[in-house]
Parts: C-alpha cells; sequence; structure tokens
C-alpha cells in the first residue's frame, strides 16, 4: 500500500478542523456591554430632635456602715454573762447590756470608799470646831482677825481636800461598777463576737467588733470628668455632710431577684486616686434593715454589691442618639437629601454604655445613619429604610 495516504490524510483532518473553527466564530453573536449597577446600602437613620435630657451618672461600690467600732472592756475581770444578741449578726438597741463582768470586787471597792468618805467628813467636821474653839481663844486673848495658822485655816483646807479625794475615789468605784456592764454605744449589729462566758478580760480588750445599722454608705468611683453633670457643689474647708444632694438609685441582684432603694449623695471625697484617676462620692441610705413596704426586698446588707444611678443635671438642646452611631469618637454620618452618606464632626458631651448625648454639629431635623457601617466613603450613595 502506498505511503501517500497515510501522510495526507493528518493534514486533511486539521484543515477541516480549522475551517470548522473559523465558521463557529464568525457566527457568534455579538457581546452587549450593560452598565455597572451600583446598588444603595440600606441604611436606618434618626431625626435629630434636640431637648432637654437628665444626665446620669452611673457606677457601682460596695455597701459598708456609717459608724464601725471595736467594743472594749474598761475593766478587769471574769466575764459572767453574755445578752442573746451578742452574737455574730446580732441586733442590739444603744445602751443594751451585752456583756457583763463580774462586779464582786467593784462592789467591795465601794465599801471601802464609802468608809474614807465617813472619815474624811468626820476629820472635816472635828476641824471645823477645833478652827471655833481656836478663834474664841484668839477674840479673847487678841483683837484683831487671828492669822490663818492660829484660825487653823491649813488644816480644814487639807480636810476639805482629803473629803473631795475619798468623794473622787467612790464616784470611780461606782463608774467601774457601772463599767462591768458592757453597754452598745448605739443602735447597732455584731460584726464578730470575740469573748464567751468564763473569760478574763482585761482594760482595754477587745470584746467584739459592731457597727451602727441606722445609716449605710456606699463609696462610689467615678471619673472627674462626670463631675461636671451632678448638681452638687466640691466641698471646700469646713464642709459637713448635706442631706440635700442628688437622690441616687441603687440596683442589686440577691437571692436570684433584683431589688431597689433610694439614698442621697451627702459627700465628695477630698483626694483623686492616684491609681485609676477616680474620685470618689458617697451616698447615704437611711434604715437600711428596716422593714419596707416593698416586704420581699432584702436589707441593705453590708457588703453587698450594687450598681449606681446618680441624678445629674437637666442639660439643654441635647441630640441623643445610640452609641455605637459615633464613629473615631466625634463623628457621626449624616443621609443628606440626596440619600449620601455624609461625615459629620460633633461636640459630643457624655456617652453611657447606651447612649451618645450631642451638643453641636448637627441641626434639628437632620438624619443620621444609625446602622453599623464598615467601609464608607463621603458621598456614598444610600437607601433609608424604616
Amino acid at each position: 500500500m502506498s505511503r501517500l495516504p497515510k501522510i495526507v490524510l493528518p493534514f486533511l483532518v486539521l484543515i477541516t478542523g480549522a475551517g470548522i473553527a473559523v465558521v463557529i466564530i464568525n457566527s457568534r453573536p455579538d457581546v452587549v456591554t450593560e452598565p455597572v449597577k451600583i446598588i444603595p446600602k440600606l441604611v436606618k437613620v434618626q431625626k435629630a430632635v434636640k431637648k432637654t435630657v437628665r444626665l446620669n451618672v452611673y457606677t457601682q461600690g460596695t455597701v459598708s456602715p456609717r459608724t464601725e467600732s471595736d467594743l472594749v472592756s474598761q475593766v478587769s475581770g471574769q466575764i459572767t454573762e453574755i445578752s442573746p444578741a451578742f452574737a455574730s449578726g446580732g441586733f442590739f438597741d444603744k445602751g443594751d447590756v451585752l456583756v457583763r463582768v463580774d462586779e464582786s470586787d467593784y462592789a467591795l471597792i465601794i465599801t471601802q470608799t464609802r468608809l474614807q468618805v465617813a472619815q474624811a467628813e468626820l476629820k472635816l467636821n472635828i476641824e471645823e470646831q477645833e478652827a471655833k474653839v481656836a478663834l474664841q481663844e484668839w477674840q479673847r486673848l487678841n483683837t484683831g482677825p487671828p492669822p490663818p495658822l492660829a484660825a487653823r485655816e491649813p488644816q480644814m483646807n487639807e480636810a476639805r481636800r482629803s473629803l473631795d479625794a475619798a468623794n473622787a475615789s467612790l464616784e470611780q468605784a461606782k463608774l467601774n461598777l457601772d463599767r462591768t456592764k458592757i453597754k452598745a454605744p448605739y443602735t447597732g449589729r455584731v460584726r464578730s463576737k470575740l469573748v464567751d462566758v468564763g473569760q478574763i478580760v482585761n482594760p482595754g480588750m477587745t470584746v467584739a467588733k459592731i457597727y451602727s445599722v441606722d445609716e449605710a454608705e456606699i463609696r462610689l468611683p467615678i471619673p472627674d470628668r462626670d463631675l461636671e453633670f451632678l448638681d452638687f457643689p466640691i466641698d471646700f474647708r469646713g464642709w459637713q455632710d448635706r442631706n440635700d444632694g442628688p437622690t441616687i438609685i441603687l440596683r442589686a441582684n440577691f437571692a436570684g431577684r433584683d431589688h431597689e432603694w433610694e439614698g442621697i449623695l451627702t459627700r465628695i471625697e477630698g483626694e483623686i486616686d492616684p491609681r485609676s484617676r477616680m474620685i470618689y462620692i458617697v451616698a447615704k441610705v437611711e434604715d437600711p434593715y428596716g422593714k419596707s413596704r416593698n416586704s420581699n426586698r432584702p436589707p441593705l446588707t453590708v457588703g453587698m454589691f450594687v450598681h449606681a444611678e446618680i441624678e445629674g443635671k437637666l442639660i439643654d438642646n441635647v441630640i441623643s442618639i445610640p452609641r455605637y452611631a459615633i464613629r473615631n469618637e466625634n463623628q457621626v454620618l449624616i443621609v443628606d437629601h440626596e440619600s449620601r452618606l455624609r461625615f459629620r464632626d460633633v461636640e459630643v458631651l457624655k456617652m453611657d454604655s447606651e447612649t451618645a448625648y450631642i451638643v453641636s454639629g448637627i441641626s434639628n431635623g437632620e438624619n443620621i445613619c444609625i446602622t453599623p457601617l464598615n467601609a464608607v466613603v463621603d458621598g456614598m450613595l444610600v437607601e433609608v429604610y424604616q
């Protein structure tokens, strides 16, 4: 068989395929380029409305007693009796006897000092009688007033001083006898009990740690910049606690429920914490352990952690927007009449956890974009939805 067909056949196949490809390419339809459609982003806006708002200050702190002290024995002896209220957490009233110390020795001392008083009184009576006799003798033998020594004035003065000293010793003995009854200096509660029946105490020994329950205090830290929102002056020398300060609402979760108490701001402490740069204010709550009209509300217990909302000043012409709508700390996005985004610098007076308060940079009625956007350019077209 000739080799010519074997050589020519592949070339014929290639030529045929190329021709078919040319025909297909030439018969394709023309490509029509469509213009790019820009789909506006959907955003939500808030219309700017200037109004008067109260700028409350938020903080938190721990409840502590207004007065806390060590209950100390002033005499020595053995404890013979304690009050039922003398236990950790026990309540007591002012003047209640919490601890009794053995008074036998002090009763004996009173008996002894009464004898000393009687002896001093007798000595003074004798001196007075002898002074009368000496004056009569002087007048019988001499003229003019007698000298002090002849009138026995030094002896009578000594007798009077001895009687005063004996009476003072008796009063001291009575005072020590009364001090065998360790009494509550105020209405309060026992924090910790340190002694019990049978124990020997000495003067100056602490028998319990107690605190008052007439008032509770809460020390609350705030940044110094927030002081401008409080209707409360910074105190100078000679200040006293005030009872007309701003109202403070205290909130806490206790036993699985949320509760509220109302207090007032009484003072601002005079130092700024060097580490946190916070200044501390002190709130006061009256009768924290008293039963309220809300029977389900527990007492405002010492050590409870509370969140505080402090009543602030009323500020005019303020626009409130969600905090997340603020960009770069002092910018917002405005949607203009052409539905385009515009950057706007504003003055933010205050920001809390949810809201930013703007005092300048925006006019009444302008639309503020409150939809969080990542990639934004000035003049970007948007579509507003309600």
